[in-house]
């Protein structure tokens, strides 16, 4: 009798043993391979890049972490950088404004684009934490883009309203995703929300190229606005411009602008920067930061159009 209890004692333990070690082997198995990791769509794609050394070949993966990184500052949060991927990744495919690339790197043209020793010098200290989160926020959306009737979208950004965004139709033309949406910035959320241009009456006929008559408390005949606020034309002196003329020739930050004669010089003083239509940046960080998620925001500012994935399309 004691034989068969030993024996089946001796049994239990070796079971116990092997179960554990065949438990403590599944936990020690190796880590997904690189072999065995699905590859990422984004990956998949190659963009020519037009850059002031050439055509450059590189994945719409390695394009967007430098896109991004050059667009939106990564202390805007993940969400507003996932915000800023999606739109990115659709404005390249919606864009076709050169022959021999697929998009330049220049921001007067298409978009901004960092090489990685501009952001090493940028970022200093936080370059790992900084490439890590905006890699995060191009992962995260890998292949996505904005739609609108099976098409990708121009999906156009801008650095900050005042209020209130752009209808495209009051800049180029109208598109019914682009239209003028509430946006949340203030005076105190964003910096340099205000900013203000001195002009010497001089300064503003030699600038616009008007002959001055009469006093110069004369000159400002009225202005009037769209329906997002901006303005559509100022009358000087009997000359009607449109305010979008008036603010590259004076350097103004958006048309959302305002212009007085305080006695020696016309002050303007404008809200916000940028185009205005579409997605405002400093925007979306607030609606990030009260918690909205990336496709909220870009369904806030792209009314309309459709977060595509990969296999949907």
């Amino acid at each position: 009798m004691r034989t068969k209890t030993r024996t089946a004692v001796k049994t239990l333990v070796w079971c116990l043993i092997f179960t554990g070690l065949t438990f403590l082997f599944r936990r020690a198995a190796p880590p997904e391979t690189a072999e065995d990791a699905v590859p990422s769509h984004d990956g998949g794609i190659c963009l020519a890049l037009l850059t002031d050394d050439g055509i450059e070949s590189v994945t719409m993966e390695a394009y967007l972490r430098r896109a991004v990184a050059a667009e939106m500052p990564a202390s805007f949060g993940l969400e507003a950088l996932k915000a800023q991927a999606v739109a990115i990744r659709t404005y390249v495919l919606a864009s076709h404004r050169h022959d021999n690339a697929d998009i330049c790197a220049d921001s007067g043209c298409c978009l901004a684009c960092r090489t990685e020793d501009e952001l090493r010098t940028l970022w200093g200290d936080d370059y790992a934490a900084n490439t890590a989160l905006i890699a995060a926020a191009v992962a995260e959306t890998d292949g996505e883009v904005l739609t609108y009737g099976g098409k990708a979208i121009q999906a156009v950004f801008h650095a900050s309203s005042a209020g209130a965004t752009e209808a495209s139709g009051n800049v180029w033309t109208e598109q019914p995703y682009l239209v003028s949406v509430a946006s949340p910035e203030t005076a105190e959320a964003v910096p340099n929300l205000l900013t203000t241009v001195t002009v010497t009456p001089d300064g503003l006929a030699e600038a616009l190229g008007f002959s001055p008559v009469g006093e110069p408390v004369s000159w400002l005949e009225g202005t009037s606005c769209d329906s997002a606020g901006r303005v559509e034309t100022v009358k000087l002196c009997g000359e009607t411009y449109d305010g979008a003329a008036v603010r590259r020739a004076l350097g103004l930050s958006s048309t959302a602008f305002s212009v007085l004669f305080d006695g020696e010089s016309f002050v303007f003083t404008a809200a916000g920067s940028g185009h205005g239509v579409g997605m405002s940046q400093y925007g979306a960080k607030l609606l990030a930061a009260e918690g909205w998620t990336y496709d909220e925001i870009l369904s806030h500012y792209y009314p309309g159009a459709v977060l595509t994935h990969p296999d949907e399309t």
